[in-house]
């Protein structure tokens, strides 16, 4: 089972070293990796070619203008050969070296269509602090009518399916990847497996956690990518969500906190 993953940069020279690492330094080897870069004005580039060396034929780039981050997934999903798909954002990095072997081993034994996991948010200058950790252990389908969707950065599926569904629609500015699991996940209903894993490290400050305006946008998007595909909601069912995400913020201090006074 080749796995396709898909990291798009734009000015990614401060961060893109670790997701590159990360990736290099997985267990499991029978990987393709496709960077999308939108010709970026610093060294990004640069660090490109010296880690395609590194992978050993098993990286291809493209450098040239999109039309943003979605477009930017939309090429690399349409250049992937592999068996099955997940994307990598170029300020995250992977939690452990065997994340992708779980994955392959899962999807194989499970038959299933995708799998996903959990994620856990840092800030730059202390990337050993969790911030927040977010569990897709509670999604199930009926929950994408209150807004809740699986940690997108951990969602891995068969190529075939994006071809089948299709990928990101680019008329979202921040929403594309709600309206793809939406589409793959609630509407086409693709057999989907949950792995108890925290996948991957994300930095703050990306699209999706950039403030509470952008908290506001992507709920705007969402609800219209639920109208768009014909799924009842509204404001009331969407903010039901809020209190849970306080709770997942709290407890995730707490947890740290309470790992941190065990290591004194």
């Amino acid at each position: 089972m080749t796995i396709s993953i898909i990291t798009a940069t734009y000015n990614s020279a401060a961060t893109v070293r670790d997701t590159f690492e990360s990736v290099l330094t997985q267990t499991y080897n029978d990987i393709e990796y496709i960077v999308v870069d939108g010709l970026s004005k610093d060294n990004t580039l640069e660090i490109i070619k010296e880690y395609e060396l590194k992978f050993g034929g098993r990286m291809r780039y493209i450098s040239e203008k999109d039309k943003g981050l979605y477009d930017a997934m939309n090429k690399g999903i349409a250049m992937a050969t592999g068996d099955v798909v997940g994307i990598l954002n170029s300020d995250d990095f992977y939690t452990a070296n065997d994340i992708l072997e779980e994955i392959a081993n899962t999807m194989d034994k499970y038959k299933t269509d995708a799998v996903y996991g959990d994620i856990h948010y840092v800030n730059d200058n202390n990337l050993n602090k969790c911030v927040r950790y977010y569990s897709s252990r509670i999604f199930t389908r009926g929950l994408m009518r209150f807004g809740f969707m699986p940690a997108h950065p951990t969602f891995y599926c068969k190529r075939e399916v994006y071809e089948k569904f299709g990928t990101f629609n680019t008329r979202y500015r921040i929403a594309a990847d709600f309206d793809n699991l939406l589409r793959l996940i609630f509407i086409n209903r693709i057999t989907t497996k949950y792995i108890k894993r925290d996948f991957v490290t994300m930095r703050t400050g990306g699209a999706s956690t950039n403030g509470f305006r952008c908290r506001w946008l992507i709920m705007k998007e969402q609800l219209r990518a639920m109208k768009q595909n014909n799924i009842y909601s509204n404001v009331f069912l969407f903010s039901l969500r809020y209190p849970y995400k306080i709770y997942e913020v709290a407890s995730s201090q707490v947890k740290y906190a309470l790992r941190n006074k065990r290591k004194q």
